[in-house]
């Protein structure tokens, strides 16, 4: 009796898996040109460009004064504007943006090189835009730094497919966002103090979608290797396809663009006794795209997740600090 409900159950799980396979077999790239597929994305593209074009502009430009098109020099003396996260950020983003066009036109069927191209230049147009509407804002400008790491982005994922056809390197992202302390700053101009916290979350907003975003103090970008892809395994080696060594860059004590006084509607507060500083991290990390399944929507689902660092042991470099070790960093 018990041989056949555990024949029951795993004929079951098998029967229901196949099915689960069948329901999710769209998701699996087309091996000739679809035009169908084709079409959806172009349509869903430009719908989506529209409206994070619109949705940018409403958000983050509106409410400033434009004017003619201008460059900006986003580096004040020695000081590093946001201590360079932001360009890491800019990388990461432009990044991300080709890999997935690329692989939503190798969704449709599109031959490698030519979705190469059609990624690249989809995260150029998506980040060129961002840029343009910087020159147009008068507290803004044309950044050159910020097109510089863009290309950057655009060019690692571009040369890793026509090296190797395949992603070796990810960049990827983790912000935990710090326990800003409740001391108190007092206005300049005798306005009312403000805790640190407070402004921590008058500069980079109050939730954590916003703050995972915009929280530079908490935010590091990653350059994720996968060793494996540059060994020549056989097919009965134990070394883990799917692990990764990641090295991290980050900030910390950063409380504005160049020096960390806040401005808000009432006064202006100096926190120039917090040290900025850079970080360094060095850290194991999963490639999720290499494990194994037989799943379409899981391998879906690991592909979207892919630009996440996923937490783990790491050693941190201070630029002004000693080393420190964490046992669970993310």
């Amino acid at each position: 009796m018990r041989i056949t409900l555990m024949l029951f159950f795993c004929l079951t799980f098998i029967n229901g898996f196949s099915q689960e396979k069948k329901a999710w077999q769209w998701l699996e790239p087309s091996d000739t040109f679809n035009a169908k597929r084709t079409r959806l994305l172009g349509i869903g593209g430009a719908a989506a460009y529209g409206v994070a074009s619109v949705g940018l502009y409403s958000i983050w430009y509106r409410d400033y004064e434009l004017g003619p098109f201008h460059f900006f020099n986003d580096k004040f003396g020695n000081n590093d504007e946001w201590e360079k996260v932001d360009k890491a950020g800019h990388v990461i983003t432009a990044y991300a943006e080709s890999y997935l066009a690329f692989q939503g036109m190798r969704w449709a069927g599109v031959k490698h090189k030519p979705a190469v191209w059609i990624g690249a230049g989809v995260g150029t147009i998506l980040q060129g835009t961002v840029e343009v509407m910087d020159g147009f804002s008068a507290g803004w400008g044309f950044s050159k730094m910020d097109f510089l790491a863009n290309t950057i982005g655009v060019t690692a994922f571009a040369t890793q497919e026509f090296l190797w056809k395949e992603q070796r390197m990810m960049f990827k992202v983790s912000n935990t966002r710090p326990n800003y302390p409740s001391t108190l700053i007092p206005g300049n101009k005798g306005g009312p103090p403000l805790t640190v916290r407070q402004i921590a979350h008058g500069l980079y907003g109050d939730n954590y979608l916003e703050a995972f975003i915009k929280d530079y103090n908490g935010m590091t970008v990653w350059a994720s290797i996968n060793p494996s892809s540059f060994l020549k395994l056989s097919e009965t080696s134990r070394f883990p396809r799917w692990l990764n060594v990641a090295v991290g860059f980050g900030a910390d004590g950063v409380f504005g663009a160049y020096g960390n006084v806040y401005t808000d509607a009432n006064d202006s507060y100096s926190l120039t006794n917090i040290p900025r500083e850079k970080e360094y991290y060095l850290s194991l990390d999963v490639d999720l795209r290499r494990i194994r399944t037989r799943s379409p929507l899981l391998r879906t689902v690991f592909q979207g997740l892919s630009f996440i660092k996923i937490p783990a042991p790491t050693l941190e470099m201070s630029s002004i600090g000693k080393p420190k070790f964490h046992f669970f960093y993310w």
